[in-house]
């Protein structure tokens, strides 16, 4: 087998030159000037990153959770769009109004009041539906905290047509809690997951590629610090701290990046002695450039496996904090301030029911992806497939 070196620095002799490792010349090393990289069975560039694409996109059912996760998620980016109590436009008059983007007062459509317009209201609805006027509604007429006080049922009530999955003890609309706790929830987890990673790389990274007295006294470190109560620390700063998404995230993020470091440090600790690292030293190349464009690059498989892990670990943790009391405010849209409606609520079936439903099929989809990950980024499965098998 050929060796591979990495590219040639510039100003520098090649390495080898004349041929590949074992003196030959058949170009089949993928370092050289004018060489194409490797390619497939279909005669395509096996790029790293689209051979691993391909090689996802043939695990059917992590692909396919992937896009419906994605599409879930885009449909909750546009949640404005598809549930607010404010039409999208409106023509009264003969004049333009966007209630989306700008309040307007009551008297603006012939109320009586210069407080901001209930568009829920009877009589508003019954003049903004006036021949010759356009309102162009959301398809549910109702935000996270929208309260309809013209409401024919008590609180909760179930599904019906005005409210398509019921409302909650407060009247609120389940659906729209739903659509933007779930923004809500994939936002802070890809947040987490982003603060979670890079500190976990770059603390993993510096113990793995310097080993030694740094190494150990980083574990040691780190011992120290994965000991302490992560639960009762939150416990204390609820009780301080206004609550909120940000202290929630730095709260978590400080001890998010642990378990990641370990995976981290094991790739570098094995990736510094291949041969590759070897010659970059012999090139010149310092220690940055060394992590940087080679150990690094090759030590991302365990990183890339775990991120949808991570994401569905993060969505549960927020929603776990939620059901206690200790996440965010009443007014933020929550999956688990809905769970703990839920508890509270067991005639309201309904509302768990929804919950519960939307959470596990979230949870399952993200599990599915990250087998998938781990499927495409398999060495040994890889390996078997260039030697004539099926991945």
């Amino acid at each position: 087998m050929t060796r591979r070196f990495p590219a040639r620095a510039p100003g520098r002799a090649d390495v080898g030159a004349g041929g590949g490792s074992d003196g030959s010349s058949d170009g089949s090393s993928d370092g050289g000037a004018g060489q194409r990289p490797p390619r497939d069975g279909a005669g395509r560039d096996a790029h790293p990153v689209l051979a691993t694409w391909r090689r996802f996109r043939r695990q059917r059912l992590g692909f396919y959770s992937f896009v419906i996760f994605m599409t879930m998620f885009g449909v909750s980016l546009a949640g404005n769009l598809l549930s607010n109590e404010h039409p999208i436009v409106v023509k009264y008059q003969g004049h333009w109004y966007f209630p989306m983007l700008k309040s307007y007062p009551e008297r603006t459509f012939g109320g009586d009041f210069a407080t901001p317009t209930d568009y829920l209201d009877p009589f508003i609805r019954a003049r903004l539906a006036a021949p010759g006027n356009i309102v162009v509604y959301a398809p549910n007429r109702y935000s996270a905290n929208t309260l309809n006080y013209f409401a024919k049922q008590p609180d909760p009530a179930p599904p019906s047509r005005d409210n398509w999955l019921g409302t909650d003890d407060r009247g609120r609309d389940v659906f729209a809690r739903l659509l933007f706790g779930f923004r809500v929830s994939v936002l802070f987890a890809l947040a987490l997951t982003a603060v979670g990673t890079v500190l976990g790389i770059a603390a993993g990274a510096v113990q793995g590629f310097f080993g030694g007295r740094i190494d150990l006294f980083s574990q040691r470190l780190i011992e120290i610090w994965g000991s302490l109560p992560e639960l009762y620390l939150l416990i204390i700063f609820a009780s301080i701290f206004q609550p909120s998404l940000l202290l929630l995230l730095v709260l978590l993020s400080v001890f998010g990046w642990l378990d990641l470091s370990d995976y981290v440090r094991a790739e570098f600790l094995r990736n510094r002695m291949q041969d590759y690292v070897r010659a970059a030293r012999a090139m010149g190349l310092s220690n940055a450039q060394i992590i940087w464009r080679h150990v690094l690059p090759n030590s991302l498989t365990p990183v890339i496996t775990f991120l949808p892990f991570r994401i569905s670990g993060a969505i549960l943790a927020l929603t776990s904090l939620d059901f206690l009391g200790l996440g965010v405010p009443s007014s933020v849209p929550s999956l688990g301030e809905l769970l703990a409606q839920g508890k509270a609520n067991l005639d309201a079936w309904w509302i768990a029911a929804a919950t519960f439903g939307l959470l596990g099929f979230t949870l399952l989809l993200l599990t599915f992806m990250g087998d998938a990950l781990r499927r495409a980024l398999d060495t040994r499965r890889i390996d078997f497939a260039r030697a004539g098998g099926q991945v």
